[in-house]
């Protein structure tokens, strides 16, 4: 039998960090941002926490023996193209996992966890030095945030010049790159600055309100690591870091009653959904393409229907119809297939809805008309509504901001995000009615019942 090599060319990262029985950071946080980022993830465990949202309430540290043997173990066998360490609890540990790093010579990244997010201590105060002396010269990346730095480089960092000095200063030290994250700064944007071969590069992102932040820094640091073993430069991995945690935490997994763990699948489901959503589309088109009167709830515009990733942040993650379904005798068509990105008008309608309920992933439009409103009451929908001529000034300026603000508007007078939202028009602006929901097959369906009532 002869055996196919298709997975020699697969990049290998390993994670030498401690486990979070809570499945928010650690190991658990690093394998899953490694899968995400197509890289095959190895594990040298270095200590047992039992933790969960809230606080760390055990350690147990792996012998010194073992950790070794697992690095061993995985080099011999798989090889490993770059690794970062996480929760290295004492200064015996840090001396063992740099030993092995340097016998083996495997680039890595030093994520310095010294506190978990609940405040417990990770790294013991007589490791420090060890930390400093023994691990971060031989960093490709180390990757603190503003609390570690300050530890690190003995400064106060209250700035992004602060944050920058840090940085400079910490690479004194024997690392090729330091990246600070600015996540703990009070800056209106969260802002990391790297700094390699002399010059900075700062990356900022959208400071999110969330308590979905628990392994954060593992993430970063584990991302940063794969991109090196897939070959990246140290400046696209931070590039390709920062967008998967802004990710992760905007779709963060509220579980617990703490600071709930991000969700650095987020990307990976999203690309693994992209077949299934597409296809309830196609589905919810042919059912409104099969309908008798459908020319009633027909808009002049058109119809068009539309259903998001599960993790949507644009446009281009929503499928519709380009040209939308048009009028034709008494039935109506589709003009093409469905597309990602192809309608903003409803993808604006569900990335709006979506910021008070993630569950809404699909739109419907048809025309506006009270024997349809009152059809639809009688079904039990929640309906809401806004005035179009009240839409202030600034809004109507702003290129897609009317529907943004009007769905704000509908949410506002029921309290939710209602299943029906409509307007009566404005000036160049045609009355129409928006289904909301979670599927689009499920949105074609009421329309099915309106027309057979209707008809």
């Amino acid at each position: 039998m002869v055996w196919l090599d298709v997975f020699s060319k697969v990049p290998v990262a390993m994670t030498i960090a401690g486990s979070d029985s809570g499945g928010g950071a650690g190991i658990q946080a690093d394998l899953k941002t490694f899968a995400s980022l197509g890289v095959h993830g190895t594990v040298a465990l270095t200590s047992i926490t039992a933790q969960n949202t809230r606080e760390v309430t055990a350690i147990q540290d792996v012998s010194i023996d073992v950790v070794k043997a697992q690095i061993d173990a995985v080099v011999e066998d798989i090889g490993v193209d770059a690794a970062k360490t996480g929760m290295l609890h004492t200064a015996e540990i840090i001396e063992a996992v740099a030993e092995k790093v340097r016998e083996h010579q495997i680039p890595l990244v030093v994520d310095p966890v010294m506190i978990a997010k609940s405040g417990a201590p990770l790294l013991r105060s007589d490791a420090k030095d060890t930390l400093i002396k023994v691990l971060l010269p031989m960093a490709e990346v180390v990757t603190p945030n503003a609390r570690e730095a300050e530890v690190l480089a003995g400064v106060r960092i209250g700035s992004l010049k602060d944050a920058e000095r840090a940085a400079r200063l910490i690479a004194d030290m024997g690392p090729a790159a330091v990246i600070v994250k600015g996540g703990h700064l009070r800056e209106t944007e969260s802002v990391d600055v790297l700094y390699h071969n002399g010059r900075y590069l700062k990356l900022s992102a959208p400071r999110m309100r969330s308590k979905c932040t628990h392994g954060t820094g593992c993430s970063f640091s584990a991302a940063i690591a794969a991109e090196l073993a897939k070959g990246s430069s140290v400046e696209e991995a931070f590039k390709v870091a920062k967008k998967l945690v802004t990710h992760a935490i905007k779709f963060g997994i509220p579980v617990g009653s703490g600071h709930g763990p991000l969700n650095p699948m987020a990307r990976l489901y999203n690309d693994s959904e992209r077949y299934h959503t597409w296809k309830r589309v196609e589905e919810a088109v042919e059912l409104l393409e099969s309908l008798d009167n459908a020319e009633k709830i027909a808009p002049e515009v058109g119809i068009n229907v539309a259903m998001s990733l599960p993790y949507a942040v644009d446009v281009i993650d929503i499928v519709a119809i380009p040209g939308r379904l048009r009028r034709v005798g008494n039935r109506i068509r589709a003009s093409s297939p469905p597309e990602f990105g192809a309608s903003s008008h409803l993808a604006r309608y569900i990335l709006a809805a979506r910021r008070y309920n993630a569950e809404v992933r699909a739109a419907l439009n048809i025309a506006f008309d009270e024997e349809i409103l009152a059809e639809l009451r009688r079904m039990g929908l929640a309906i809401s509504h806004y005035d179009r001529r009240k839409e202030p000034p600034r809004i109507k300026e702003r290129e897609g901001a009317s529907v943004p603000w009007g769905v704000e508007q509908a949410i506002k007078r029921v309290g939710r995000v209602p299943d029906v939202i409509y307007h009566r028009g404005d000036w160049g602006k045609e009355p129409m009615i928006v289904l909301l929901g979670k599927d689009s097959v499920e949105l074609a369906k009421i329309v099915k019942k309106l027309t057979e009532v209707i008809g």
